[in-house]
């Protein structure tokens, strides 16, 4: 199991991070993944930190798909791969209709066709095989639909890439968990639970490799999740530190009845919980909803505690299938300390 740092995004002010980046590059981490919302944008930190380090892995956990077309995307990922000596990663998210609506002004509409055409796409102009076409629900390559001059033409990316660029998903629901695995090269899943996974992601990852055109997908598939890490003796502290995000996405990243992780919190067995802790956040009562989540739930997504809880925690990582651990740390002794736990 490898290690990755996940330094999220800026909100507030921008926020560089670059001297965990730096460390985790020295001690041996796999990657660093930068995330995007209507904050900072992860194109432009990842090119920050490539830029300083030496081996480690720029991840797009994620690029919104939303925001940029299908050919931007890729080639902004040829871009940053050529230039970083084939160290990017690129993450696709759709993101939440609150963000893809209100921020972006682009329609929600079926999340599962529009993520299978755009990664058809991209995967197209980055292969380079041929002038890129598409017809589809969602995307036309050469565009001629209402407005069009009718002078579109098929274009092919002028560089050729001297690396290959994984792709990963982000995702949470069945049906596009089942789609991440069969048509991605990895897996960026958030809040995930090591003890529920046989049952609440297993299916539906077996369902997609089965689905691939490649045999050997199950084999190399990368699941990555960001799991927030502490290293602390106080523990209470510890999941204080970690409720206002868990309360963030289960009571307040969505309204009722479209809130992917109220869902996901659901099928974990916390349907009571969340229940509450969705309506308290709601009616405005956030410190109360945090006071609701219990601390089963804290452990169950979290890696924080001493040295030695944590190395207890780990092998239920791994034995889920986890292949890189994205760790959100915000202090270099964590970083450390992991990396002697695992590297």
């Amino acid at each position: 199991m490898r290690l990755g740092l996940a330094v999220g995004y800026s909100s507030v002010r921008v926020d560089s991070k670059l001297e965990l980046v730096l460390e985790a590059d020295r001690l041996g981490y796999h990657s660093v993944w930068a995330a995007e919302a209507y904050g900072s944008d992860a194109v432009t930190m990842l090119s920050w930190y490539g830029a300083s380090t030496k081996q480690i892995m720029l991840g797009a956990g994620i690029l919104q798909m939303p925001a940029r077309t299908p050919a931007m995307t890729a080639m902004t990922a040829v871009t940053l791969s050529e230039l970083s000596g084939g160290r990017f990663l690129l993450g696709l998210g759709l993101s939440g209709p609150q963000v893809v609506e209100g921020w972006h002004g682009r329609p929600y509409g079926k999340p599962l066709g529009k993520t299978r055409e755009y990664v058809k796409i991209v995967r197209q102009i980055i292969e380079r095989k041929e002038r890129v076409t598409h017809s589809g629900d969602h995307y036309q390559l050469p565009y001629t639909g209402p407005g069009s001059t009718g002078m579109g033409r098929s274009l092919r990316l002028t560089i050729k890439p001297s690396h290959g660029i994984p792709i990963y998903l982000a995702s949470i629901g069945p049906k596009n968990v089942a789609l991440t695995a069969e048509i991605a090269d990895g897996w960026l899943p958030f809040w995930y639970s090591p003890r529920h996974s046989p049952e609440v992601f297993a299916p539906h990852l077996e369902t997609g490799f089965g689905r691939s055109v490649d045999s050997t997908k199950a084999q190399r598939f990368d699941i990555a999740p960001s799991v927030p890490a502490v290293v602390t003796d106080d523990l209470d502290q510890a999941r204080w530190g970690i409720r206002p995000m868990l309360a963030l996405y289960v009571g307040g990243m969505g309204a009722r009845g479209k809130n992917f992780y109220f869902d996901l919190a659901c099928r974990y067995g916390y349907e009571e919980q969340a229940t509450r802790i969705q309506d308290l956040y709601l009616d405005g009562k956030r410190a109360e909803a945090m006071a609701e989540i219990p601390d089963e739930m804290v452990d169950e997504v979290a890696l924080i505690g001493s040295k030695e809880r944590i190395r207890d925690s780990l092998e239920a990582w791994r034995e889920s299938g986890v292949t890189t651990l994205v760790a959100m740390a915000q202090d270099a002794t964590t970083l450390r300390t992991l990396a002697e736990l695992l590297l």
